[in-house]
């Protein structure tokens, strides 16, 4: 009965979605301020209907439901608990289910958020939302209904893919989804106001806490993809220019330069048209992204394959959104008043040339991975396209973006001066320069990308860190005093410096992998295999058996130098379900760099395959990503881009008044 309940929910919520997009509208078109309060109600009530249907989905996870013939597909009532309910969205419907209640949740966040959002932007936003909400809930219960029911129902569950039952395949989706959704706020705002005919600076301000919340959320789901891929696939990389990756690379790309655009519009009230269309753009790289997972059309290890039907109607939600709200701006885009003026050398103008970066990095993206498939259409010809063209592309126009970083946060506002801002930045230089020259001498002989990726990463840390310095610390003024003005910095002062810290990191960990070693052999037992200074010695092959699987754990002994470090694992797996086998990775972690074995296939001769990799510094791949999203959270925790205002000043004592 909640089974059919959760599915009536979902046809309410799009009865109810139906009303909160037409109301508001013409309540904002006709200045009737009740109609207009319809939008905050039926947004929360929207959200409590998929919620609940949420809700009963779970349910049907959890107690085995197999009557469900979602649940059947992807379930298995020997599965751990925490598998049972990541596969709620394991699975396409399921998965299609969590997007939009993550787009109702941010429906009724903008509900509730009365006292920073005026009126009439908030009905028209709202509406544009519920038009999304609509597309997707026609979607889920036309074409990928996960409440169907089969009769007679069976006694077991087929079992989640083997590939999915991973703690980090339980927290990835909704990170990645809370940062690809979260974008359609800004999206509902920017056509928000081109129905309303009003962009200016307060819009700018209202719009970036969403825009920088939903990049935090879509770095962090990013980069658990990623580690997912390290150690789950068995390949030892981090990114390897999948399609279903690019289409989360390129809505961050697009909401990185959307995040910097917002900043020269609200100090400026400049950049309007350009603003607007990267908030259509961005959201519209994310529907893009759903499509390419959902349609069928690629053929991914991240990927759902899916019948045509699914993929033909989302394209057609890809034509309506994206389409309608090209015309909408090409439409209203001409009629912005123009804003402020700034010099080229400027923190503005750093910021533009930061956004004209990040645009055509995006398009690089996105051309290697949608001309194979356009090409594919037109001429039945297959290719791939892969790192090569990607490294040749993509790489150019990062470095020069990355190297602009330090120069432009230091920069003024308005009007600049380029060699005054060099002139703050010497004692980095002079450390980078240093530093890169060390590396070199200390690694004579190995690839010289690497240093110089290092140096950069160096550079970017100081850089930011210069920043916080030179903000607080004078020669006039003590150590105390400086601490002092440091910790009264803005908190999105500290945030951008923690972010571009991040970036730093993350350049290094990508840097180091240049000198990662990799050493591939066949062992028996007692046998050795080495890679750089590392060195992995097979000590037994034990077969071991669980609820749902069975497997064979290669227990090896990692030594540096003859001196034991400590034991991985690493297992050939089998789960007998859906006979499908797996690879799992065993990996030591030693600093902030990785021993990484991957056991293959059990030879006649009694001998066992072995992959054994080096990665010096891998960790701060991740560990920068990390970083990056707390940078974009601090930020947020900023009173002026809570509400758009600063704080409020203690008043002063008043004095007595003596009596007379």
């Amino acid at each position: 009965m909640l089974v059919e309940a959760g599915h009536f929910a979902l046809a309410l919520a799009l009865g109810l979605s139906l009303i909160q997009f037409v109301v508001p509208l013409w309540g904002a078109r006709s200045n009737d301020p009740v109609l207009m309060a319809v939008a905050p109600t039926t947004a929360l009530a929207v959200l409590g209907c998929i919620a609940f249907a949420f809700f009963a989905l779970t349910v049907a996870y959890v107690t085995s439901d197999f009557s469900v013939l979602n649940v059947v597909e992807n379930s298995h009532s020997t599965k751990p608990m925490i598998y049972k309910i990541s596969g709620v969205w394991g699975n396409h419907e399921g998965s299609m289910l969590l997007w939009v209640l993550i787009l109702a949740l941010f429906g009724g966040v903008v509900a509730l958020a009365k006292s920073s959002v005026p009126a009439r932007l908030q009905a028209n936003t709202l509406a544009v939302q519920a038009a999304i909400t609509i597309a997707f809930l026609l979607f889920i219960l036309t074409t990928s209904n996960p409440f169907t029911r089969v009769i007679p129902a069976p006694a077991e569950g087929q079992d989640l893919n083997p590939l999915l039952q991973d703690p980090g395949l339980a927290i990835h989706p909704p990170l990645l989804y809370i940062g690809y959704v979260g974008f359609s706020i800004s999206f509902a705002f920017a056509c928000a106001a081109l129905i309303d005919g009003r962009i200016d600076a307060v819009w700018a301000r209202i719009v970036r806490p969403w825009t920088l919340g939903a990049w935090a959320f879509l770095t962090l789901g990013i980069a658990m993809g990623s580690y997912w891929a390290y150690y789950e696939l068995g390949w030892g990389g981090w990114w390897f220019w999948d399609p279903v990756e690019n289409a989360s690379l390129m809505p961050w790309l697009a909401g990185t330069a959307l995040m910097h655009s917002t900043v020269v519009m609200e100090k400026r009230d400049a950049l309007k048209v350009w603003t607007i269309l990267l908030a259509i753009l961005t959201f519209s790289l994310s529907l893009l992204g759903t499509f390419l997972v959902r349609s069928g059309v690629l053929t991914s290890v991240h990927s759902f394959a899916v019948d045509p039907a699914r993929g033909s109607f989302i394209l057609g939600i890809l034509i309506i959104f994206i389409g309608g709200s090209l015309a909408l701006f090409a439409w209203r885009a001409p009629m912005l008043r123009q804003g402020g003026l700034f010099a080229p050398v400027s923190r503005e103008g750093a910021l533009v040339l930061n956004n004209l970066f990040l645009a055509t990095a995006c398009a690089t993206v996105f051309v290697g991975t949608l001309y194979p498939l356009a090409l594919e259409v037109m001429t039945g010809e297959k290719i791939s396209v892969g790192a090569p063209f990607f490294n040749a592309t993509f790489l150019p126009l990062i470095v020069p973006l990355l190297l602009l970083l330090p120069l432009g946060q230091t920069l003024a506002w308005k009007r600049g001066n380029l060699l005054g801002t060099a002139q703050r930045l010497y004692a980095v230089f002079g450390i980078v320069l240093l530093a890169t020259m060390a590396l070199l001498a200390f690694r004579h002989g190995g690839p010289v990308a690497a240093p110089l990726g290092i140096g950069l990463g160096v550079y970017l840390v100081l850089g930011s860190l210069n920043e916080i310095v030179t903000r607080s610390w004078s020669k006039e003024k003590g150590l105390s005093m400086a601490w002092r003005k440091a910790a009264g910095l803005p908190r999105s002062t500290w945030g951008t410096f923690i972010a571009h810290a991040g970036v730093g990191l993350t350049v290094i960990g990508i840097a180091a992998t240049a000198w990662g070693v990799e050493g591939l052999g066949s062992l028996k037992v007692g046998e050795s295999l080495r890679a750089g200074a590392y060195e992995a010695r097979l000590e037994r092959v034990t077969p071991r058996v669980e609820a749902n699987y069975r497997e064979d754990v290669a227990v090896l002994t990692v030594l540096r130098d003859g001196r034991e470090m400590g034991t991985l694992e690493t297992m050939k797996r089998l789960y007998v379900t859906r006979g499908m086998p797996t690879t799992e990775a065993g990996i030591m972690t030693i600093g902030l760099g990785q021993v990484y074995a991957s056991v293959g296939e059990m030879q006649p001769d009694g001998s066992v395959g072995i992959r054994l990799y080096h990665k010096p510094l891998v960790l701060l791949i991740w560990i920068g990503s990390v970083v990056m999203a707390l940078g974009g959270g601090i930020s947020l925790t900023d009173r002026r881009l809570r509400i758009g205002a600063p704080a409020r000043a203690k008043a002063a004592p008043v004095a007595a008044v003596p009596a007379e």
